[in-house]
This record gives C-alpha cells, structure tokens and sequence, in this order.
C-alpha cells in the first residue's frame, strides 16, 4: 500500500470509527447467569486513548456478547447454559489480557482497583 493512500486512510478511520465506543458504555442486557452477575468490561478506554487497541477491544466484548446470546438461545439445558457462560468469561478474559498487554507495550500504565467489602 503506498504512503499517500496510507496517510489517507490514517486520517479517516478515526472518523468513521468515532460510532464504536458509544456502544461500548452502553449498558449491558445480557441476562445474568445463575447466581451470578456478568464479569467486569471495560466502559473506558486505558488512560482515555481511543486508539486501535481499544478498537479491537471493543469488537471482541461485543462479538462476546453475539456469541454468549447465541448459545444461550441454543442451550436446553442447564449445563448448555453454563458452558455458554464459562466460555464468555474466558472470552471477555482474553480480550482484557491481550488489551492490557498491547497498552504496557505502547507504555502505558494499566491499573485495576478492586474495593472489598467486609461485613463485620
């Protein structure tokens, strides 16, 4: 691909994809699974970057999310239901893990912070 086309796709594709991230903080109605609630996604992107990394990020939550509804439509039984659901965390596991590690390779910092609750 020669430089010019290049530079001209680079100009436009943060354009045409600027439709993504207003999907990726809507909130989720996927029904929950038994006696649990659905695993944590990412609503905003590492440090505020909307880069191609969070991009990619966003369409596998989302094919996830296709994948999980599908297979939960297919299920006829409990243990159908809770492979769909155990194959989606390790999905939505795998998309935040390859996230992460393409954002501490661009060097930038990754945090969680997890509150615990303790009930005396």
């Amino acid at each position: 691909m020669s430089k010019l086309i290049r530079n001209a796709l680079a100009a436009t594709l943060p354009l045409v994809i600027l439709a993504l991230p207003a999907q990726a903080v809507t909130p989720r109605t996927l029904p929950a699974r038994d006696g649990a609630h659905a695993p944590p996604i990412r609503t905003e992107p590492v440090q505020g970057v909307y880069n191609q990394s969070w991009y990619n990020y966003v369409a596998d939550i989302n094919e996830a999310d296709k994948e999980l509804n599908s297979d939960l439509k297919r299920a006829t039984d409990r243990e159908d239901r809770a492979d769909a659901w155990e194959e989606y965390e390790v999905e939505l596991a795998d998309a935040d893990k390859d996230y992460v590690k393409e954002m501490r390779q661009r060097g930038y910092k990754v945090g969680r912070v997890t509150v615990l609750a303790y009930n005396d």
